[in-house]
């Protein structure tokens, strides 16, 4: 799957990926609907690291989802 074309299906993808890897039990936090699209790239930039490290500790995680809220609509 290639994540370049910004789409909903890619945004979806990476944000379930990501709600996995940092193990959120409250999902509604990560609803991949209330993203916007304008920053598909911005979490993009945000998945691709947590890909490369693989591993994350615990205040990386609380770091990786306090960015991830900045880019929720409204």
């Amino acid at each position: 799957m290639s994540l370049e074309e910004a789409n909903r299906e890619n945004l979806n993808f990476m944000i379930e990926t990501l709600a996995d890897k940092m193990q959120v039990v409250n999902r509604s936090m990560l609803n991949a609907d209330d993203f916007d699209m304008d920053h598909y790239y911005d979490i993009k930039e945000l998945y691709d690291i947590v890909e490369m490290k693989g591993q994350l500790s615990v205040s990386e995680i609380q770091a990786f989802v306090a960015e991830l809220s900045k880019y929720r609509k409204g």
